[in-house]
């Protein structure tokens, strides 16, 4: 179907006048007139009664209109739509495991709020072809800009009804042989041990993981007790965080990326919403 012939129909019902109708589309009242006629035709049914007054509406004109203007909206979104797609800044974003899904979330919605363009593309920390990483400040390397977004303090997790549960703070003394799940590539754990062993403790490992979520479903199920980030202790009903009365430890997450590929517009773009903090 022509769409010159629908505006023509649209013009002519909402004005209720050739005349009118061909000036606001800016065609001869002749062409318009034989557009209305050639809808007509096509339909198989008359939309004007036509007197020197102007025109009067059938019931099939009525019952055209409605549709007409939804059609017409449609094909008005559809060049936008297109262009809008190239305008797309996309995106590929590795994200570290084990980090808070809620400041995660929070990071991403603003970034799309401040820059709409956005197309992002989610991935593992480790898989190749991404854009910016959001990780832990020591996996920074020489060539990238690390902008911090928020940090996570490492409490002691244990069961709810663990006998540790129950303490506001936990003394390094008051972990004496307790049954202990190691994340071995975790610094902060390492750490405790150092204190727990300088200061003439015994530790009883019991479990090793690699990652924090698998420390958290270990001392989920009562197998020995821990310490995670708190990012990682997020939305657990059966965990317990227990301040330690020790040195403050905690790990840093930001936004990085390669220094030389920083004044990318879609790059630039994530850069300033970090930078808001």
């Amino acid at each position: 179907m022509d769409l010159r012939r629908l505006r023509a129909f649209v013009a002519v019902f909402e004005t209720g006048n050739m005349t009118a109708a061909a000036e606001r589309c800016f065609v001869t009242q002749p062409s318009l007139s034989s557009a209305i006629k050639q809808l007509e035709e096509e339909l198989g049914t008359e939309l004007f009664i036509r007197h020197k007054r102007g025109v009067d509406l059938t019931d099939s004109a009525h019952q055209l209109y409605p549709l007409a203007r939804q059609v017409l909206a449609q094909a008005e979104q559809l060049p936008k739509l297109f262009q809008s797609r190239q305008r797309r800044l996309k995106l590929g974003v590795a994200n570290f495991h084990d980090i808070s899904p809620s400041e995660l979330a929070g990071f991403l919605r603003r970034a799309q709020q401040a820059e709409p363009r956005l197309e992002l593309s989610l991935m593992d920390h480790d898989a190749p072809g991404w854009d910016a990483r959001i990780t832990l400040d020591v996996f920074k390397r020489p060539q990238d800009l690390f902008l911090p977004l928020w940090e996570e303090d490492y409490r002691l997790c244990v069961p709810n009804d663990h006998a540790l549960a129950e303490l506001e703070s936990v003394s390094i003394a008051q972990l004496d042989d307790y049954p202990f799940i190691e994340c071995a590539a975790c610094e902060a754990h390492q750490q405790t041990l150092s204190l727990l062993a300088s200061a003439g403790f015994s530790v009883d490992l019991v479990a090793k993981a690699t990652h924090k979520t698998q420390v958290r479903h270990l001392v989920e199920a009562g197998v020995g007790i821990s310490f995670l980030p708190s990012g990682v202790l997020e939305g657990s009903r059966v965990l317990k965080a227990v301040p330690l009365a020790a040195p403050r430890m905690f790990r840093r997450i930001g936004l990085c990326v390669e220094a030389d590929r920083a004044d990318s517009e879609a790059l630039s773009a994530l850069l300033a919403v970090a930078r808001q903090g």
